[in-house]
């Protein structure tokens, strides 16, 4: 493990200076108790402190980008997770999937993928089809909201370490674009056989996929735990 420290290249896109946002002055302390941190490519120490809004660090070594630093994180963050969460409430309250082959015609919704599942004798593999595709991201959701909202308020509580080790563990369980992808697999096999419609609740599913993503991609590891220490630290 090299235990030389350098200092990161960063990407500067500075933004127009504006109105204050609320998360303001909580962004200067995690600027000022920025510290070193380890590449995940390399293992080199780099110091990452000093960024600025809209600025990312950079490993000097293999080029691995560290932490992204954006002043309003957590409100972009909480936008993302209520978006998505809506999103994925209506594609489970309507049809996912129409199938009309030969005069007949079968419809199917979400929730009925693990179930159909556990109807074929594979209660195994129901369990853990509506693990990845629903119950974790959902939980994964439902978690950012607790963590943003405090962030946001300038509030500090025991709980939230907890919840932040919460996210970054499940979040990658969760296999939401997975899920999109095997879908339009079997569509493209399945559309030679019978026809095939898209319900509201697919376009819905995929949009849920797509701030899913951002959402997770919105809340940096580093500048998570940086917020969190700088709002301990006021206590």
């Amino acid at each position: 493990m090299s235990t030389s420290i350098s200092t990161a290249t960063s990407t500067r896109t500075r933004k127009a200076s504006g109105s204050t946002t609320p998360e303001d002055s909580a962004a200067r302390r995690v600027d000022e108790t920025g510290a070193d941190l380890a590449c995940p490519g390399c293992d080199l120490l780099v110091n990452v402190a000093g960024l600025h809004d809209g600025e990312s660090a950079a490993c000097p070594r293999c080029g691995h980008t560290l932490t992204r630093y954006r002043a309003d994180a957590s409100s972009r963050t909480l936008a993302f997770t209520v978006a998505a969460l809506i999103l994925l409430v209506i594609a489970n309250s309507f049809s996912f999937l129409s199938f009309s082959a030969g005069g007949l015609e079968n419809q199917m919704t979400l929730g009925q993928t693990p179930g159909t599942l556990f109807e074929y004798g594979m209660p195994s593999a129901a369990f853990i089809v509506g693990a990845f595709i629903i119950f974790i991201p959902a939980g994964v959701l439902v978690m950012m909201v607790g963590l943003c909202i405090p962030l946001l308020q300038q509030r500090y509580y025991p709980w939230l370490r907890t919840l932040a080790k919460g996210i970054f563990l499940a979040q990658n369980w969760a296999m939401v674009e997975v899920f999109i992808i095997g879908v339009i697999v079997a569509l493209v096999k399945i559309a030679a056989m019978a026809t095939v419609y898209l319900g509201v609740s697919f376009w819905a599913y995929v949009a849920f996929a797509i701030c899913f993503t951002l959402a997770v991609a919105s809340l940096d590891r580093y500048q998570c735990w940086q917020q969190i220490e700088a709002l301990e630290s006021m206590q």
